[in-house]
């Protein structure tokens, strides 16, 4: 994630951590990503690899979400996404793997084969 948009983050109250800066050695894989992220305490991955959008990925213990967005919006749609009401809390993000976009989200939830999607009209 580009700096300006970690910035913005971290001024609007979002704590954020990045993988090969903050957490995680530079030049993680992406086979070692899923691994590491059993490491750390219910983490929220964002990241813009389509890559991670991928249902087999699901696990109750992280929320993988892939931001099919342009770079410069990133932090917007973190906070939009972490707003919304269907996953405002980390008990409701945990086990899910969504893909985040100007439309609205698509993800899997826990223990649901099928995809769902929601607009973001949806979350006032």
């Amino acid at each position: 994630m580009r700096a300006d948009q970690r910035e913005l983050l971290r001024r609007w109250g979002i704590p954020v951590r990045q993988i090969g800066r903050d957490i995680a050695p530079s030049g993680i894989q992406d086979a070692e990503i899923i691994p590491f992220l059993h490491t750390l305490k219910r983490p929220t991955l964002f990241t813009h690899d389509e890559g991670f959008f991928d249902a087999d990925f699901a696990h109750s213990h992280y929320c993988l979400v892939w931001l099919d967005t342009r770079d410069i919006e990133a932090a917007l749609y973190v906070r939009r996404f972490l707003k919304h009401p269907r996953s405002n809390t980390q008990a409701k993000r945990l086990g899910t793997v969504a893909r985040v976009h100007p439309g609205g989200v698509h993800f899997w939830p826990r223990h649901h084969a099928a995809l769902q999607k929601i607009g973001w009209s949806e979350s006032r």
